[in-house]
C-alpha cells in the first residue's frame, strides 16, 4: 500500500514539472538553440514560483523573462550589463550547469592588451586621435 501511494506522489511530481515546462515552452525564442533554450528554461522554472503575476497583474513574470534573457545574452552572446544586474542574474542561476560556453574578450580587455604592445607610438585612443587629427 506505501509502495502505490510513493508512486502517485512520484507520477504527479512528474505530472507538474510537465506541465511547468510546457508553461514555460511559449517564451522560448525562435533563434535560441536547443542548448540555450535548456538553460534559460533551468534558470525561469527556478524561479517561477518567486515571479508569478499577482491576480492584479503587475507584471513579476515579464520581469522574470527579461532577467533570464539577460543572463542567456551575458552568457551565450557576451553582451554586458550594469554590474548590479549583472550580479543579480548571476546570484540567481547560481548552479546552472552549462557546458562549452563560449569565451569572449571585452573591449576593455582589448585595449588594454593594445595599449600593452611595444612600439605602439601613442599610449591612448585620444592621443591616436590627436595625432591623426594634427596630420
Amino acid at each position: 500500500m506505501v509502495g502505490g501511494e510513493a508512486a502517485a506522489a512520484v507520477e504527479e511530481l512528474v505530472s507538474g514539472v510537465r506541465q511547468a515546462a510546457d508553461f514555460a515552452e511559449q517564451f522560448r525564442s525562435y533563434s535560441e538553440s536547443e542548448k540555450q533554450w535548456k538553460a534559460r528554461m533551468e534558470f525561469i522554472l527556478r524561479h517561477l514560483p518567486d515571479y508569478r503575476d499577482p491576480p492584479d497583474g503587475g507584471g513579476r513574470l515579464d520581469q522574470l523573462l527579461s532577467l533570464s534573457m539577460v543572463w542567456a545574452n551575458h552568457l551565450f552572446l557576451g553582451c554586458s550589463y550594469n554590474k548590479d544586474l549583472l550580479d543579480k542574474v548571476m546570484e540567481m542561476a547560481d548552479g546552472i550547469e552549462v557546458e562549452d560556453l563560449p569565451q569572449f574578450t571585452t573591449r576593455s580587455e582589448l585595449m588594454k592588451k593594445k595599449l600593452k604592445q611595444p612600439g605602439q607610438l601613442c599610449p591612448t585612443p585620444q592621443a591616436s586621435l590627436a595625432v591623426w587629427w594634427t596630420q
